[in-house]
Formats: structure tokens, C-alpha cells, sequence
């Protein structure tokens, strides 16, 4: 189920939801609740993000044969610090617009 990324200073971003669990466990927060990240911390979640995982994802193994799992685009694989650039964007421009960021909320 995907996560959608909300904040009045600029347009919803939605994230697939392991993207956006391991981004929020990486600055403090749970996706698996409503939550906001305030004007105020903005500095510390965006130092966080930003220095996020550069290595590369390894493959997926299939349990059954111990034999890696064969993936389309699997010579492009991405990173979560590579993830986590629309998230920085969308607090970029919520931060310079004054308005926090929240997720699992409607407004």
C-alpha cells in the first residue's frame, strides 16, 4: 500500500510503502501511523535523508533454491539514498514554504 506524502506548501508525494518505512526509520518515524514532520526539524530529517544509503541493493534470493531471483531492470538497481530524493525535494519546498509534512492524514 503506498504512502502519500502531503504538505500545503507543496503538491502529495506517493511513495511505495517499504521506500517510505525505511526512510522514516532511518529519521526516527513510523509510517505504520499518521505522523508529520515539523517546520522545526526539517534540518535534522534532511541531513538524515541525505546522507541515506549509496550502496546498492543486492538481489533478491528465491528461499526455495537459494538461486537469485532474475528482475527486470536488475542492471539498474537503485539506492535508498537515490529514493530518498523526492522526499528531500518535497521537505525542501515545504521547509521554504513554512509548512510541515505529514503522512496517513487527510486534509
Amino acid at each position: 500500500m503506498p504512502i502519500t506524502f502531503k504538505s500545503q506548501a507543496t503538491g502529495n508525494l506517493v511513495m511505495l510503502q517499504s521506500t517510505a518505512e525505511a526512510l522514516l526509520k532511518l529519521v526516527g518515524k513510523n509510517a505504520a501511523e499518521p505522523g508529520i514532520i515539523e517546520v522545526d526539524d526539517m534540518p535534522r530529517v534532511l541531513a538524515a535523508l541525505r546522507s541515506a544509503p549509496t550502496d546498492l541493493p543486492t538481489a533478491p534470493v528465491n528461499p526455495e533454491t537459494n538461486e537469485p531471483i532474475e528482475l527486470p531492470f536488475a542492471d539498474q538497481p537503485v539506492s535508498l539514498h537515490q529514493r530518498a530524493a523526492p522526499l528531500v525535494r518535497l521537505l525542501e519546498q515545504a521547509q521554504a514554504g513554512g509548512k510541515p509534512v505529514v503522512w496517513g492524514v487527510e486534509f
